[in-house]
């Protein structure tokens, strides 16, 4: 006899707190369809989950957060008024203000769910969220009645700490820096490399339809890269991965890294502008499968091109010729503009067996994908 199927039971309502990591998750904005909120990490963050702005109440907060262009300069913080009136957006009652005031929609209320504001089913509770650099929930104020919970948020704002120093002291990113895993012989080698070959203008991943595909935005990213062919040329860099590279992350992480994706030198021109805006590399269904991000610098006799990463604060790291800087590809990163010279790098991504078998599990979300499984690096 079969056992009759249970009535469907309602999601449990989530419930944040300050201390909590704020949830991850893709909005859509004015400007772009996919707008992944948690790219904008490195200063104060304040969501006003709103619901509609015909409301008079909701309108005049929605009003008084917006003329606070002293706040939201998206240097020291940023505001995003969380919406899901469709009202709203026809009317043109809620609109950017850039800098640093932008809207997000939300019409069928799932981020307002995921952040905490649904608290019974079909019930919005409006407040604003307070979100430090790096994406930690800390404060936590409900809409009131009498409407004082935006003086007391930008009050709040007004005391806060800059960005850097968000925690009352400069927060070092969790990141390895290692001398010499590339020689300068080699490093001319693969210089020599490039230039002999030049290079193609590098794109970025994103999903679109169902498949990861490349993409090009000179706004978002700048940089030309060769990979490299020949198996003598693997075999080496190969060699020295394996001995210089994967002990310290096993080290220090405690992760065994087997396979490497990428045997790839770019190149950021200053003449181009070379530039890589904050993105994470592990975000897509075609590159989920990257566990680390290896920087080794080719070259050092440039000016900008540092590699950041905005959750940790401002600072830049430009290693010497031949060092590696290895950091977790779901750690936000950038790389500034090349302002003198060109800076070259070798830019792989490691990864181990049980990743490998999620590469292969989306090869079919990706076009061209021959030989998606990369090779074990030695």
């Amino acid at each position: 006899m079969t056992k009759p199927a249970e009535p469907a039971r309602a999601p449990r309502p989530v419930r944040l707190a300050p201390g909590d990591s704020l949830p991850r998750f893709v909005c859509r904005s004015n400007a772009n369809p996919q707008f992944r909120f948690d790219a904008v990490a490195g200063r104060w963050l304040v969501i006003g989950v709103i619901g509609s702005a015909g409301d008079a109440g909701i309108a005049a907060r929605c009003a008084g957060a917006m003329a606070a262009e002293d706040l939201f300069d998206d240097d020291h913080a940023a505001l995003f008024l969380l919406g899901n009136d469709p009202a709203d957006e026809t009317g043109g009652r809620l609109a950017d203000r850039l800098p640093g005031r932008r809207v997000l929609w939300d019409m069928d209320r799932s981020v307002a769910a995921l952040l905490g504001a649904m608290p019974a089913a079909g019930q919005l509770s409006p407040r604003w969220l307070v979100i430090d650099p790096g994406l930690t929930l800390r404060n936590i104020i409900p809409f009131r009645p009498d409407g004082s919970d935006l003086a007391q948020l930008l009050a709040l704002l007004r005391g806060l700490p800059p960005p850097s120093r968000y925690l009352g002291i400069e927060v070092p990113a969790p990141i390895l820096i290692l001398p010499d895993v590339f020689e300068p012989a080699f490093c001319d080698h693969l210089v020599g490399l490039y230039e002999s070959n030049g290079g193609e203008v590098s794109g970025f991943m994103r999903d679109q339809g169902g498949q990861t595909v490349a993409v090009h935005d000179r706004n978002f990213k700048v940089r030309r890269d060769h990979i490299l062919t020949a198996e003598t040329d693997i075999k080496a860099v190969q060699a020295r991965i394996l001995r210089r590279v994967v002990p310290q992350i096993e080290r220090v992480h405690f992760f065994a890294a087997t396979r490497m994706e990428r045997y790839m030198i770019g190149c950021y021109d200053a003449t181009e502008g070379g530039h890589f805006r904050p993105h994470r590399d592990n975000t897509t269904l075609g590159t989920a499968h990257r566990r680390y991000a290896v920087s080794i610098n080719l070259t050092d006799d440039f000016d900008g091109g540092e590699v950041c990463f905005p959750e940790y604060g401002p600072r830049g790291y430009k290693g010497p010729r031949g060092s590696a800087v290895i950091f977790s590809c779901a750690m936000l990163h950038a790389v500034s503009r090349v302002t003198r010279g060109r800076r070259y790098a070798f830019l792989p991504f490691l990864y181990d067996e049980a990743a490998a078998r999620l590469r292969e599990a989306n090869a079919a979300q990706v076009p061209n994908a021959a030989g998606y499984r990369a090779e074990q690096p030695g």
